[in-house]
């Protein structure tokens, strides 16, 4: 017997919050260190959110704390800078800077400032280097020769594929899947996997602060198909409406597509309990992970996601390369998406047999030197310590929202307390697009627009933001010359 809407909705507070406290101590750990204390917090087992369940399922590894990358309840009382506004001394985001050789570059005359991370990341002079290395030592496709720089290419493009799997927690290589990116991740999904478990009268359920390449493809799957899209809503703050997610969950989907991190408002969604409720009412559950993997541990094993999607360029690796995670019981499930060398074992004119997960799913020459920078940047990023980029952007965020929110005329686009580091917001009397155009004037690099996310952006009645997206080598020095920037164009009004 289902509980009382209020009721509910008390208790998956009461969950999440417990989720987040255990996560405090767990965020100090680097995500090899993570297994044990999952296992010691799972002993604990916080309220049960829905109507009773045939067995608990284990908490997650890592989840935002109720202080994680947002501002206090009264911003205006504080004096001076935040407290605790400080990175750990081990970090030092000026030493990582002198790792990537396009920051020291003026635009305009004046310093890159960078912060346009959530459309693209800069890359290491490590994963530079790793494209150019193999392009000049090993060139060769990979899986089909004998000779020396095949197996070389080979080896490379492998390794890469275990470090993968590693970073993200996955049970095995054979669960990561090399596509192009995001998108063609979650295409690949909607096109080859939706229709085995899709069909006419089903639903699919998506929430409004999806990106297109979040929505489309499920829009797709359902003209085919004769599905419908069960739209998720979010509250003013931007966070996901739990309630409606129950209700939503009750109607019995096939599918919940869901980000982890919004492209938009920063938003954090509680993934773990999102994919722990859908998997009760029998949903499958995708998470685009784009926006979370470059500023947190992630593990999918402890999230429990059916598929997680990233690219390469947000996680400071080259562009064109990106991974589909798949249980691997899944993928094997998961008929071919595209046909062609290297996703075969035998052919003939009248039929085929196909190769195991995951080259199954990799038709064609791979992209072998996009894989190799993806891995030499997820050495690059293991070497910092994923827990040490989540501190200090944390408080790099927590320090940017304060000083934003002070300046007059502007207006912060989605407050959920539970934030990463991506901050949209308006400015009165100033169009975006020409808002961004003046800050460019002061090497500025911010984006402006629909962020490819209009169904977001309706949402709060608007057709376009500016956005500003933090990464491992952003500073409070560019804040604060971002807020001095602005103060300039507010008085010249």
């Amino acid at each position: 017997m289902t509980m009382p809407e209020s009721e509910t909705i008390t208790k998956i507070k009461q969950m999440a919050d417990t989720l987040f406290k255990q996560a405090v101590t767990l965020a100090a750990h680097e995500p090899k260190d993570l297994l044990p204390a999952a296992e010691e917090a799972s002993k604990q087992r916080p309220p049960e959110p829905l109507a009773p369940k045939p067995a608990a399922v284990a908490e997650p590894a890592f989840l935002p704390s109720p202080d994680y990358y947002f501002l206090s309840q009264n911003p205006a009382q504080k004096q001076g800078k935040p407290a605790g506004h400080r990175a750990p001394p081990a970090y030092d985001p000026a030493t990582v800077r002198r790792d990537f050789p396009i920051l020291a570059q003026k635009i305009n005359g004046k310093p890159l400032v960078w912060l346009d991370n959530a459309a693209t990341t800069q890359k290491p002079l490590v994963v530079i280097d790793a494209l150019t290395r193999y392009y000049r030592e090993y060139n060769s496709n990979v899986h089909r020769g004998v000779h020396t720089l095949a197996d070389r290419a080979t080896e490379a493009y492998e390794t890469a594929r275990k470090k993968t799997a590693a970073f993200i927690g996955a049970a095995t290589p054979e669960e990561i899947v090399f596509v192009r990116g995001t998108t063609e991740a979650i295409n690949l999904v909607a096109q080859a996997y939706g229709p085995m478990i899709v069909g006419k009268g089903d639903e699919i359920l998506i929430s409004e602060m999806e990106h297109h390449s979040n929505i489309i493809p499920w829009q797709l799957l359902a003209r085919t198909t004769g599905a419908k899209i069960l739209r998720l809503p979010i509250t003013d703050r931007g966070e996901v409406d739990l309630a409606a997610y129950e209700r939503l969950l009750a109607r019995r989907p096939k599918i919940v597509a869901i980000t982890e991190v919004s492209n938009v408002l920063g938003t954090i969604n509680p993934v773990r309990l999102m994919t722990e409720m859908a998997h009760y009412y029998g949903a499958l559950v995708l998470v685009d992970g784009a926006q979370a993997v470059p500023h947190f541990p992630v593990d999918v094993r402890e999230s429990d996601a059916d598929f997680y999607a990233f690219s390469g360029h947000k996680i400071y690796g080259p562009t064109g390369i990106g991974v589909l995670y798949g249980k691997k019981a899944l993928l094997e499930e998961t008929p071919p998406w595209q046909g062609g060398g290297n996703m075969i074992k035998e052919v003939s004119l009248e039929e085929a047999s196909y190769n195991t997960v995951p080259h199954k799913f990799e038709a064609g020459t791979a992209n072998i030197a996009d894989a190799v920078g993806l891995g030499a940047a997820l050495d690059y990023l293991q070497k910092i310590g994923m827990a040490q980029i989540a501190r200090h952007e944390q408080t790099l965020t927590a320090y940017a929202l304060e000083r934003l929110a002070k300046l007059p005329g502007l207006c912060l686009i989605g407050t959920a307390p539970h934030k990463a580091g991506v901050i949209s917001f308006t400015l009165a009397g100033h169009p975006s697009l020409q808002l961004a155009k003046r800050l460019n004037k002061e090497g500025i690099a911010v984006r402006a627009g629909h962020h490819c996310a209009q169904p977001l952006l309706h949402r709060y009645g608007l057709k376009d933001t500016v956005r500003i997206s933090l990464g491992l080598y952003n500073t409070e020095a560019e804040m604060d010359f971002l807020v001095k920037t602005l103060e300039r164009i507010i008085r010249s009004e």
